[in-house]
């Protein structure tokens, strides 16, 4: 069944409107020395666990920092973290994944058994080992988080190449001299760019989530760098004084996870829209 052309425009509405706050939210991480209204690491014992205000939007820590400040702050820290995380996982999973599947035999045996041994761990589980062998910092728990990312877009890739090279404009390409590289680079990569574009903003969610988890667990950022898992381990021992601390810090992640989550789906709906409207 074919998709109108009403709900094509409306999904494409969609993702430039998704689009527009991820980069929004990126755009506040870069900025964030320039944006945030106090110093995020000063203490002030004289207002420690201050109330939301005009001063201070999100209140005080136990510390007396403003919450704000480290909100912001934070941003800067979590998404680009997670940024550089989720562009080099897509790079080494897709480089891998295509040589598996277009090469074949032995050399995709091994590297689909080296694969699956990284699938038989829970991401995050996996996260914990690596970033507990390592110790805490953000360095080690974005080491942590890549060694097992990678995984998704080589198996995405994998099949998407072994299905592609059967094609018959592959075929012709191949007979008129092309090199594997050009195949590769120029035929097939544009065609699976959508799907890889889809795992990778849902990946930017999904690591920015891990990120949190890590530093909430001891094995993220060094306090007293501002990070929103670290805020709210640190704030967790006073919730019911200064739930602001956690709330602050909690929202945020929530929010930046939700809309990198649902642009991944907004480009799903998106590029297959545009499959059925070519059919």
């Amino acid at each position: 069944m074919r998709i109108t052309r009403v709900s094509k425009g409306l999904v494409g509405k969609k993702v430039v409107f998704l689009s527009v706050l991820a980069l929004l939210f990126m755009g506040i991480g870069v900025l964030a020395p320039h944006l945030i209204p106090h110093d995020p690491y000063e203490i002030q014992a004289s207002y420690r666990k201050g109330a939301p205000s005009l001063e201070y939007l999100f209140g005080t820590d136990k510390l007396g920092r403003c919450i704000f400040s480290r909100v912001l702050m934070g941003a800067r820290t979590s998404i680009f973290s997670a940024f550089l995380v989720v562009a080099a996982t897509t790079v080494t999973g897709t480089i891998i994944g295509a040589v598996a599947g277009y090469y074949g035999g032995i050399l995709e045996g091994m590297i689909q058994l080296f694969t699956d041994i990284f699938l038989a761990f829970p991401q995050m589980v996996f996260a914990i080992a690596v970033a507990g062998i390592l110790g805490g910092s953000m360095t080690n728990a974005m080491l942590a988080l890549g060694f097992s990312g990678w995984t998704l877009y080589a198996r995405l890739v994998r099949a998407q190449v072994k299905s592609l090279k059967e094609e018959e404009y592959i075929t012709a390409a191949r007979l008129s001299g092309c090199s594997s590289v050009t195949i590769l680079v120029v035929h097939m990569l544009p065609a699976m760019a959508g799907e890889i574009l889809v795992n990778a903003s849902i990946q930017m969610g999904t690591t920015i989530l891990g990120f949190a988890g890590l530093s909430f667990l001891g094995l993220g950022v060094t306090p007293p760098q501002a990070e929103w898992g670290s805020m709210i381990n640190e704030a967790k021992g006073y919730m019911q004084q200064a739930p602001w601390a956690v709330m602050a810090p909690g929202a945020a992640l929530f929010v930046t996870v939700s809309i990198f989550h649902l642009l991944g789906d907004a480009f799903r709906d998106y590029f297959d829209i545009r499959r059925d409207t070519d059919e």
